[in-house]
């Protein structure tokens, strides 16, 4: 427990140094204490969802434990900051992925169905409706703004330019609209399931 409470008061330059000689662990409980708030602060305005956030902390936390030993840093705080933001935009892309890879899947489902069944084309048209249905019920910002990013496949540039939005609320409006798309599609095939 001495260590830690000399640790403490410790910069974060030696601190790293130290961890680096001794690989202690109980560094990266003093870097948590200095600085979480501040990553957690920054993951929520990245990933605008407080769990989500608080597990990006955690992570972003325990790479610190193999990350420290492969880079060389000079401005701890600055370097965190750098290495959370890019954390939390590796996690934006891996939903933006799996968010656009779903949509491909359900507009190309004929791609793997049997034309001389006509089952499957009811399912491959009810798939479509729900899915339109689903975006319709979207507000007009968040519908445009998945629109043109899913349908059209503007980036967020060119839908800036389009809808006059800033580039945060482009972000925002495609991130809240798949999140509100993807509980509103469960919501539909569950509906439609009964």
């Amino acid at each position: 427990m001495s260590d830690l409470r000399t640790y403490s008061r410790l910069s974060d330059k030696d601190l790293i140094n130290i961890f680096l000689e001794k690989s202690d662990n109980e560094i990266i409980g003093v870097f948590f204490e200095r600085y979480s708030h501040l990553v957690l602060g920054l993951c929520l305005k990245y990933l605008k969802n407080k769990d989500e956030a608080q597990d990006a902390v955690i992570q972003i936390f325990s790479g610190l434990l193999t990350d420290l030993k492969k880079y060389k840093i000079d401005f701890f705080k600055s370097w965190l900051y750098v290495y959370s933001k890019n954390f939390c935009l590796m996690e934006l892309r891996k939903k933006q992925s799996a968010l656009k890879k779903e949509l491909e899947l359900i507009e190309n489902v004929h791609l793997i169905m049997d034309y001389s069944n006509s089952e499957h084309l009811i399912i491959k048209e009810k798939q479509i409706t729900l899915l339109q249905t689903a975006i319709n019920s979207l507000n007009s910002q968040q519908k445009t703004c998945i629109e043109l990013f899913f349908m059209e496949n503007k980036s967020y540039t060119e839908i800036e330019k389009i809808t006059k939005y800033s580039a945060n609320e482009v972000k925002s409006h495609i991130q809240n609209g798949k999140r509100n798309l993807k509980l509103k599609m469960e919501i539909l095939i569950n509906q439609n399931a009964d």
